[in-house]
């Protein structure tokens, strides 16, 4: 998160508006679709449109890694299945 704000200071954005922005960079077949109850928080998202990322923004950015498991553990369930009939 410390990168994604140092990339938002240097652009005076928030951090939203650099996600959504590096969202909106990855091409047009990626839309993204941000939820909000407050219109202060519509207008900030709206903000993404404005911001243009450089492709050192970009770059540290999509080099990120999530935090935290991605996926639940199911290695406690059985993995035997019955085959699929022909």
């Amino acid at each position: 998160m410390q990168q994604i704000r140092a990339i938002a200071a240097r652009h005076d954005a928030t951090a939203a508006q650099v996600a959504l922005a590096w969202l909106l960079a990855r091409g047009d077949d990626v839309v993204p679709i941000p939820g909000t109850k407050r219109r202060v928080y519509l207008a900030e998202n709206l903000g993404a449109l404005d911001l243009t990322l450089d492709a050192e923004d970009l770059r540290l950015l999509s080099d990120l890694q999530p935090a935290g498991a991605r996926s639940p553990d199911m290695s406690r369930l059985e993995r035997d299945t019955a085959p699929l009939a022909s």
